[in-house]
């Protein structure tokens, strides 16, 4: 009789375990394309992690797509491609691009881009650290929202489509010159100043400050960082979210 019972407690138990591992199937990455267009997502890791969905891809307008996040530790980076186009056997995209190349399969993307930044996994409270940077200039409005996490998990982002309040200085148009305005430079990228791109003695949180050109980013989308060395609060830490949900044009 004891050892029915050790049989069948045995049994539950196991049984309990496959419940709870296919109700809890781990952080899943969601990128929803809520914009009237195109885009092509790229997707570059940290050095060292793995690259994911093989770094790019097409997203239709109004449609998403989900994958598994890694279950270690990883961080890296999201941004959008515009204006893509393939032909005479070259890929090209108007802003974003990652060498000509639809799949990026780790590569870094040309500025300006929004950039929605991600540290996922640390520590025991298993945190998911994310952002969304307009440092490097601006392409399209970008949030990033978790579901179902603990502790910091805001919807954060740039909403304002900032295209059509950018300085006249600060457009990038395409093709050059009177083409449409497909993306907003940083100062930095638009003038190349120590100063602006906080490079040498401008280095350091005491000396690198925030400019007129990246006030503009901040007055326009406060939960974004703008320059190299802006407030680091602006990282928030989220706990066992079950989603990290990115969305262009939200």
């Amino acid at each position: 009789m004891a050892s029915s019972s050790f049989v069948f407690l045995t049994a539950t138990f196991l049984i309990l375990c496959t419940l709870t591992k296919a109700t809890n199937p781990g952080l899943v990455l969601t990128l929803l394309n809520n914009c009237p267009f195109t885009v092509w997502p790229a997707i570059q890791p940290n050095s060292g992690d793995p690259v994911l969905e093989r770094g790019g891809f097409a997203l239709n307008t109004r449609t998403h797509r989900s994958f598994p996040a890694p279950t270690q530790h990883w961080s890296g980076r999201i941004w959008a491609r515009t204006g893509c186009t393939y032909s005479n056997n070259r890929f090209s995209c108007a802003t974003g691009d990652c060498s000509n190349r639809l799949e990026c399969n780790g590569l870094g993307g040309a500025t300006p881009a929004t950039v929605a930044q991600f540290s996922l996994h640390n520590g025991n409270t298993d945190l998911s650290s994310y952002a969304v940077s307009l440092v490097e200039g601006f392409n399209i409005p970008m949030t990033v929202t978790p579901q179902e996490g603990k502790g910091q998990c805001p919807l954060i982002g740039c909403r304002p489509n900032l295209l059509n309040t950018c300085p006249d200085k600060l457009k990038l148009r395409s093709p050059p010159g009177h083409g449409s305005v497909v993306a907003c430079k940083s100062g930095c990228q638009a003038f190349g100043t120590d100063e602006l791109c906080c490079k040498n003695y401008y280095n350091s949180p005491q000396t690198c400050r925030s400019s007129t050109y990246s006030q503009f980013f901040k007055r326009a989308c406060p939960a974004t960082s703008t320059y190299a060395h802006d407030s680091p609060s602006l990282m928030h830490k989220c706990s066992s979210p079950r989603e990290l949900k990115v969305i262009f044009c939200h």
